[in-house]
């Protein structure tokens, strides 16, 4: 049986620590938290991986590289409320919940979601709210949100969700054209949005989160 707690440091010092992000609480929380209880079983050899860990239906654990790169553009703090959208399995709200105040997590697969919730009690996560429902949609009743985060590609954002971020609030997702991805972080002061580049990469595009196709003759 592997050694899960050695393979988790292993991923911290070879794929997180390399990737510029030294930040401790992101450090602690993912040499803490048990990323092989949060795949399907018969993938949990394949846990530390330095890619995506595919759940189906669409959804993966994202790359260990992209989501601490990401938390590190975001600066999570222990006073905030996080909303996570397409959670998966829960392992990014676990890891969010031990920086962040609380975090609420969107997954509308309706197994799936029952399963983070499992998961994510098992893991001791009790500041985390799994909420089943439509991903584009969010969960407007918990919200304003001073972060929020998107685990999977969006070619399109929907301004819905703009709207459940707090005034001076931060989103990070990975913006797809093509097979091109760049993962952004948006600040928003005075109700506007504006965005910067953090660095590429690239996922599956989230359910909702799809480019309209245009119509052409």
């Amino acid at each position: 049986m592997p050694d899960f707690a050695q393979l988790r440091t292993t991923m911290v010092d070879t794929q997180v620590r390399p990737s510029d992000v030294t930040k401790f609480p992101i450090i602690e929380a993912m040499l803490t938290t048990a990323r092989e209880n949060f795949v399907p079983a018969a993938k949990r050899d394949a846990a530390y991986v330095g890619e995506h860990v595919d759940l189906g239906h669409g959804r993966v654990v994202l790359d260990p590289r992209v989501l601490a790169k990401m938390l590190d553009a975001l600066n999570i703090q222990n006073d905030e409320l996080v909303l996570d959208l397409g959670c998966g399995l829960g392992y990014s709200s676990a890891v969010m919940a031990r920086m962040a105040q609380a975090v609420v997590a969107v997954e509308e697969d309706e197994d799936m979601a029952k399963e983070a919730a499992s998961a994510l009690s098992d893991n001791g996560s009790d500041n985390v709210i799994v909420e089943t429902g439509t991903i584009s949609a969010g969960a407007p009743q918990h919200g304003p949100y001073d972060v929020i985060i998107l685990q999977g590609g969006v070619e399109e954002l929907p301004s819905g969700i703009l709207a459940q971020l707090k005034e001076k609030g931060r989103i990070c997702a990975i913006f797809l054209d093509g097979a091109l991805g760049i993962v952004r972080i948006g600040y928003k002061l005075e109700g506007e949005v504006t965005w910067r580049m953090v660095f590429n990469a690239t996922a599956p595009v989230l359910s909702g989160f799809e480019k309209n196709a245009e119509f052409a003759l």
